[in-house]
């Protein structure tokens, strides 16, 4: 069975993110070994110069050095320059993915800033969500839904219209 992490930066403070997450990773266990692994936020003023945002993508992008170096996994890095790409061919990607070799698939979100340049470059694929801003929560949620939409999709389910 793929194995599937969110990786990402910051805790889901209300509850109800936490619940949305918690309901989705019920339903993907019927499809993969699904889980999310929160990272701390690097700290910055209220007015982060470039550079101090500079060091806490790297201080962040540390914590996730041991999920990159990972052996087997497909690596996706959630950024706003990514591509966007459609459910079906989320889908497709995750099927592609196990049919390659890979045993596990790893997203990763970074904190409001994004992601360090050295983390976009670990993964294989950049993939945005849309053009629109999202809040980080929102934004997280709505990725748990894709995945589990994807793997619906691959199973020929009633959930994907």
């Amino acid at each position: 069975m793929l194995k599937v992490e969110i990786i990402c930066v910051g805790k889901l403070k209300e509850r109800y993110w936490r619940e949305a997450v918690e309901e989705y990773s019920k339903r993907l266990s019927a499809y993969c070994n699904f889980s999310v692994t929160e990272l701390a936020e690097a700290r910055l003023s209220d007015s982060p110069s470039e550079k101090e945002i500079a060091a806490a993508l790297e201080k962040e992008a540390c914590l996730m050095d041991k999920f990159l170096g990972a052996n087997g996994a497909f690596r996706i890095a959630m950024c706003i320059e990514g591509k966007t790409i459609s459910s079906e061919q989320l889908s497709a990607k995750f099927t592609e993915a196990s049919v390659r070799g890979h045993s596990a698939v790893q997203l990763f979100i970074g904190s409001s800033f994004g992601l360090s340049d050295r983390v976009k470059k670990a993964c294989d694929l950049r993939l945005s969500m849309s053009p629109m801003t999202f809040p980080h929560q929102l934004a997280r949620v709505m990725l748990c839904e894709q995945v589990y939409r994807a793997f619906s999709i691959a199973a020929n389910s009633k959930y994907h219209k």
